[in-house]
C-alpha cells in the first residue's frame, strides 16, 4: 500500500514540474513570442486564408460569443447527421450501425461541450469514422474553445481599459496548433508503443487462457485516447474506457494518462500569472485549488484503501482495499485519485467503475463535479473559479464597507446578477433533473415509454437517488463519467441530459466573458491603500470559504439523500 500511495504522490508532483515550464509556453504563444512552435505558422496562415479570417481583427466580447456560439452551432449539425449515417459511411469495418436520433442528439451535444457523455458503448456504437472525424475532431475543437476562452477573459484582466478581448478565430486555432496537437502526437506515439492500438483493422479473432474463442475490438485508438485526456474529455474508444486493457494497459500507461488530464489545468493557471503578469495572483489561485483538491482527495483513498465495511462483516478478508469495479493491475490508492482528478478537472475517465465506490468516495466525486473550478477542464475550470471570485469581491468589499473592486475596475449589480445567475443554474439543473427523475421512478414507475422508468435503476434506495443525481451533475458539470447502474440510452435521459449538456457549456461561458467585457471596458482605478488585494493568501481563504459555503447551501440536501444515507446505512 505505500507503493501505491507513493504512486499517487510522484504521478501528482510530476503533473505540476511539467505544468510549471507548459504554462510559461503557453503564454509565450499567446503573447506572440518566438517559440519552438513557430513552425506551424504557414499552416495557420493557410487556415485563416482559406476561411477568409482576419486573425488579428479585435473583437469584443459580444463579437467573441458571436463567432464561438456559431461555430459551436455547426460543429453540432454536422456531428448529428454523422451519426445517424454512420452506418453508410466509409471506415466501418465491424459493420456498427446507425446511432438513433435521441441518442445521436445527446453524443454530438456531448463531445460538442467538452463533456463525452456516453450513452453507448465505443467498441459498437460507432464506426472507425464517427471515432475520428467526428468524436476525436470535436475532442480537438471543443477542449480548444475553452482555452480561447479562457483567453478572451485574460485580454480584458490584462489591459487597464479595452474593448478587445482577442481574435475567437486565431485564439482557436493556436491552440489545436501549439498546444493540443504537439502534445497529442507525442501522448499519442507513447500509448501506440506500450499497447494500445493504433491499426485499421477490424475485430480480432482469439482464444483465451480458458480455451475460449472470443472476438477482441481494436482499431485507431492511440490517438483518440491521448486527445480525450489532455482535451479533458474522457470519451473512451471502449466501453470500459481507461479500465479496458488495451486502452490503459499497465500502471504506466495510467500514470502517463493521469499526467496528460490534469497537466494542461494547472498549466493554464501558471499561464494566467505570466500572460497578465501576476504570477502571485495565480500562485494563490493554484493554491486554493490545491487544497480544495486534497479535501477530496484524501477521504477518498482512505476509504477506498480501508475496503467495504459490509464485505468484511462476512469475515472476507480485504488486504488490498476495496477491490471491487477495479482493476488489479491499479489498486485502490491510484483509482481513487483518478477517480478525484477525473471528476474535479471534468475529464471524466474512468480507470475503474465509480459505481462500485466507496460512499464517501461517490460523494466526494458528486462534490468535485459540484464545485467543478479545481483546476477543471481546459480553461473552463477558471472560468468557474471566476464566477467565485467575483462573488469573493462583492462579499468582501460589503464587509469593509467600499465599492466592490477587481484589478482596478468597480464591481456593480450588473457583474454581480450575472456571477448569481451563473451560480444559480448549476444548482436548478442538477437538483432540478435529478428530482424530476425521482419523482417519475417514484410515481410513474410504469408509465408506456420506450424504456419505463421502474428499468432505469441497477440499485434501489439511496445508491439508485445517487445514480440519478450523479448523471446531471456529470452533464452539468461537463464531465461525463457515470454511475453506470443507471440505463442511460432511452429518450429520457438522452434528451434531459442533451439540454442540461447545452446551458451548462455556454452559459457558465457566456457569463464570465460577459462580465469581463463590461469591466474591462470601465474606467481603470488605481490601487490605493484601502485596495482589496485579490492576490493575498486572506484573500485566497476568503475565496475557499465561499465555494464551501455556497456549494454546502446548494447540494447539502440532496447529498444527504444520497451517499451521505448510504454511508450511514452500511456502518
Amino acid at each position: 500500500m505505500n507503493t501505491e500511495l507513493f504512486g499517487v504522490i510522484i504521478t501528482f508532483l510530476l503533473t505540476v514540474l511539467l505544468a510549471w515550464p507548459l504554462g510559461k509556453y503557453i503564454a509565450r504563444v499567446f503573447k506572440g513570442e518566438r517559440t519552438i512552435t513557430d513552425f506551424m505558422n504557414p499552416v495557420e496562415r493557410f487556415i485563416f486564408r482559406v476561411s477568409g479570417i482576419n486573425p488579428n481583427a479585435s473583437m469584443d466580447w459580444k463579437q467573441f460569443l458571436k463567432a464561438m456560439l456559431s461555430i459551436n452551432l455547426l460543429w453540432f449539425v454536422y456531428a448529428f447527421f454523422a451519426l445517424l449515417f454512420q452506418d453508410k459511411l466509409p471506415l466501418n469495418p465491424d459493420g456498427n450501425p446507425a446511432q438513433t436520433p435521441d441518442l445521436a442528439f445527446n453524443t454530438a451535444i456531448s463531445f460538442l461541450v467538452n463533456c463525452n457523455l456516453q450513452h453507448y458503448s465505443g467498441e459498437t456504437g460507432l464506426t472507425y469514422f464517427t471515432q475520428l472525424a467526428v468524436i476525436t475532431f470535436l475532442q480537438f475543437v471543443s477542449a480548444a474553445t475553452g482555452i480561447a476562452a479562457l483567453l478572451g477573459l485574460l485580454n480584458g484582466l490584462k489591459e487597464k481599459t479595452t474593448n478587445n478581448l482577442g481574435n475567437f478565430w486565431n485564439l482557436l486555432v493556436k491552440s489545436i496548433t501549439r498546444i493540443l496537437l504537439p502534445l497529442c502526437i507525442i501522448g499519442g506515439i507513447i500509448m501506440a508503443f506500450n499497447g494500445t492500438p493504433a491499426s485499421f483493422d477490424g475485430k480480432d479473432s482469439i482464444v483465451t487462457l480458458q480455451g475460449d474463442s472470443v472476438q477482441v475490438s481494436r482499431g485507431p485508438a492511440a490517438g483518440m485516447i491521448a486527445i480525450k485526456h489532455l482535451g479533458t474529455n474522457g470519451g473512451g474508444w471502449f466501453g470500459a474506457n481507461s479500465a479496458h486493457p488495451l486502452e490503459n494497459p499497465s500502471y504506466f500507461t495510467a500514470m502517463l494518462q493521469l499526467v496528460m488530464q490534469v497537466v494542461i489545468p494547472i498549466a493554464m493557471i501558471f499561464a494566467m500569472g505570466f500572460y497578465i503578469q501576476r504570477k502571485k495572483f495565480a500562485y494563490v489561485i493554484f493554491g486554493v485549488m490545491t487544497i480544495g483538491m486534497l479535501c477530496l482527495l484524501i477521504p477518498t483513498i482512505v476509504t477506498e484503501i480501508h475496503g467495504n465495511p459490509a464485505i468484511a462483516r462476512l469475515g472476507v478478508t480485504q488486504a488490498t482495499g476495496a477491490m471491487e469495479g477495479k482493476e488489479v493491475r491499479f489498486g485502490p490508492a491510484l483509482s481513487g485519485y483518478w477517480s478525484i482528478v477525473t471528476t474535479i478537472i471534468s475529464t471524466g475517465s474512468v480507470n475503474s467503475m465509480h459505481d462500485s465506490s466507496m460512499a464517501i468516495s461517490g460523494l466526494m466525486q458528486l462534490l468535485a463535479m459540484m464545485i467543478n473550478a479545481f483546476y477543471g477542464g481546459c480553461g473552463v475550470g477558471i472560468l468557474n473559479y471566476y464566477i467565485y471570485i467575483i462573488i469573493a469581491v462583492f462579499i468582501s468589499g460589503l464587509m469593509v464597507g467600499r465599492t466592490p473592486e477587481f484589478m482596478g475596475h468597480k464591481v456593480e449589480a450588473r457583474e454581480i446578477k450575472i456571477a448569481s445567475m451563473v451560480w444559480l443554474l448549476s444548482a436548478i439543473l442538477v437538483k432540478g433533473g435529478a428530482a424530476f427523475a425521482a419523482y417519475m421512478v417514484a410515481h410513474h414507475p410504469d408509465v408506456a415509454w420506450a424504456v419505463k422508468p421502474s428499468a432505469w435503476l441497477n440499485n434501489p434506495s439511496y445508491h439508485g437517488f445517487s445514480e440519478m443525481l450523479y448523471e446531471f451533475t456529470s452533464a452539468n458539470a461537463n464531465n461525463g463519467s457515470g454511475f453506470e447502474g443507471l440505463g442511460d440510452n432511452n429518450i429520457f435521459w438522452n434528451v434531459s441530459t442533451g439540454i442540461v449538456l447545452i446551458l451548462a457549456r455556454f452559459i457558465p461561458i457566456i457569463g464570465p466573458l460577459a462580465i469581463a467585457g463590461l469591466l474591462a471596458n470601465k474606467k481603470f482605478i488605481p490601487e490605493s491603500p484601502g485596495t482589496l488585494r485579490t492576490d493575498s493568501l486572506t484573500f485566497g481563504a476568503m475565496t475557499f470559504a465561499v465555494i464551501v459555503i455556497v456549494n454546502a447551501l446548494s447540494f447539502f440536501p440532496a447529498l444527504a439523500l444520497g451517499p451521505i444515507a448510504e454511508y450511514f446505512s452500511l456502518q
